[in-house]
């Protein structure tokens, strides 16, 4: 099992990351011992994830989150999927 999974950070920003052991890898980010852009915004919360059969599917999942707008983002925790495709077709068109 593998998940793609959003942290808010202590200054109210996103990560956005993939891995095989959530549970592992949350404990890792509580604890700094994750060298990346959590270290210095801790504590985190876990606020969303989403379940793949695979690796390689969390993390294309990842990193197309990873390019959306923080209102994209902050639609998809919410659950507003009428918000995403909304804020889709206003990134297309300027």
């Amino acid at each position: 099992m593998a998940h793609m999974y959003i942290l808010r950070c202590s200054d109210a920003s996103y990560y956005v990351g993939s891995t095989r052991h959530l549970e592992r890898r949350l404990e890792q980010h509580a604890a700094g011992a994750v060298r990346s852009y959590t270290s210095t915004r801790l504590p985190v919360e876990l606020v969303y994830v989403e379940e793949y059969g695979r690796i390689d599917d969390a993390y294309a999942r990842e990193k197309q989150v990873q390019g959306w707008s923080r209102r994209k983002r902050e639609a998809l925790i919410s659950g507003e999927t009428a918000k995403l495709a909304r804020l889709s077709s206003r990134a297309r068109r300027g």
